[in-house]
């Protein structure tokens, strides 16, 4: 007997203390650890320099009000808060930088106890934009200052293809004539030399208007030869400006530091820029500039997917070809001239070629205006946009990159 009742007086025991240990553990929560379930929500998306809002939500059954909360970004930034009543969490947040960013929500009840969630949040860049034309600052017209006045609306690298002040490229028409123009955005732009560029006066002729005006943004060394990468592509701006045939000869300086740029990039896709174009249709020239075909020949081998050039006052996009002007559409260069930036007079045309796709100028849709190129990971989009009342012409369309020919 005695053993039996001191076996039921054990149970007992064991039974108050586990209802003592139940009732004195002074969190309430959710679930047995006593503490707000949180969801911070889906996955998201956003674009760099696009406010993201989170929307997370939290419960707790015990109901122990107020709430403190904390949501880190994941970039080092934080935001915080308190809630009175359990519910929706809303916090706004801008990064300033591509990448997968883990986002965490820290809910805290008034008894110190946490839960806790969180998300990714993927931020993505803007797929990079390039707005061009050449022969532009031209103190004698107002033409110049409309295209410029295009650039003011459109964000993306401003690349000015050369004969960028008329006439002689001086210190001061970079300062009376082009800076006028499209001197606003000087801090978003990448140059291109042109011939004119080099037709200051005195015995040098070294573009010293052009170097001095754009400083280290025309590369290094005053060569006007450079390269960068913008987005997911290569750019390589080239130098025909001098009118010199030694200095883009193959075998020259200028043509081998192309061939080696080219065999050492690992983009996929490859812009290229100089003044003077390969082909053209303008009245009283060749189709063919024999002078540049070393360097056309030596962005054909590298796999470079489009040429932009200035130097015809025109507008003309050619398909995409081999240095000799034939056809191939599997890893031809594009050409797209766009002399076209308000500088001197639109030129007229002479016949037509087979690779031709498209022309304007005097006489034939004359205007004047920009090309926007915008660089997506493995193809581009381009689209003519003319200077308002300067013209009605507009061209747009999309290519895709392509590898180095086998």
């Amino acid at each position: 007997m005695k053993s039996r009742a001191f076996g039921r007086l054990r149970g007992l025991l064991i039974w108050f203390a586990a209802a003592a240990s139940f009732t004195c553990s002074g969190g309430g929560g959710t679930g047995p650890s006593d503490k707000p379930v949180v969801n911070a929500g889906s996955n998201a998306s956003v674009m760099v320099g696009t406010p993201y809002t989170l929307s997370a939500s939290f419960s707790d059954t015990a109901g122990q009000g107020p709430w403190s909360y904390q949501v880190n970004w994941g970039d080092g930034n934080q935001s915080t808060g308190t809630k009175s009543s359990t519910g929706t969490i809303s916090a706004t947040h801008t990064y300033g930088q591509k990448g997968d960013y883990n986002v965490g929500v820290v809910v805290t009840n008034s008894d110190g106890q946490s839960g806790d969630g969180s998300l990714t949040v993927t931020v993505a860049a803007p797929d990079p934009v390039i707005l061009a034309a050449g022969d532009i600052g031209d103190c004698d017209r107002t033409s110049d200052e409309a295209t410029g006045a295009l650039l003011d609306t459109i964000p993306g690298t401003v690349m000015p293809l050369g004969d960028n002040a008329y006439v002689s490229g001086t210190p001061t028409e970079y300062a009376t004539c082009y800076d006028p123009a499209w001197g606003r955005v000087k801090n978003r732009t990448r140059p291109v030399p042109g011939n004119h560029d080099y037709y200051n006066p005195g015995p040098s002729k070294n573009a010293d208007g052009y170097f001095g005006y754009f400083g280290a943004a025309a590369g290094p060394d005053k060569k006007g030869y450079y390269d960068f990468t913008l987005g997911s592509w290569f750019i390589i701006v080239l130098n025909t400006g001098t009118e010199n045939g030694d200095s883009i000869k193959a075998g020259s300086a200028q043509e081998q530091w192309l061939r080696a740029e080219l065999a050492s990039h690992s983009q996929q896709c490859t812009l290229a820029l100089w003044h003077h174009p390969q082909f053209t249709t303008v009245t009283g020239r060749p189709f063919i500039r024999p002078e540049t075909t070393p360097l056309f020949q030596a962005l054909y081998d590298g796999g470079v997917d489009l040429l932009l050039n200035g130097h015809d006052h025109t507008y003309q996009r050619f398909a995409p070809m081999r240095a000799d002007g034939t056809a191939d559409a599997a890893f031809g260069v594009r050409q797209i001239t766009v002399g076209t930036g308000g500088g001197e007079g639109l030129y007229g045309f002479g016949p037509t070629t087979p690779n031709l796709e498209v022309r304007a100028g005097n006489g034939e849709d004359p205007t004047f205006g920009v090309l926007k190129l915008t660089l997506h990971e493995s193809s581009y989009d381009w689209k003519f946009i003319p200077a308002p009342g300067l013209g009605s012409f507009t061209d747009s369309g999309t290519g895709n990159c392509h590898g180095r020919p086998s």
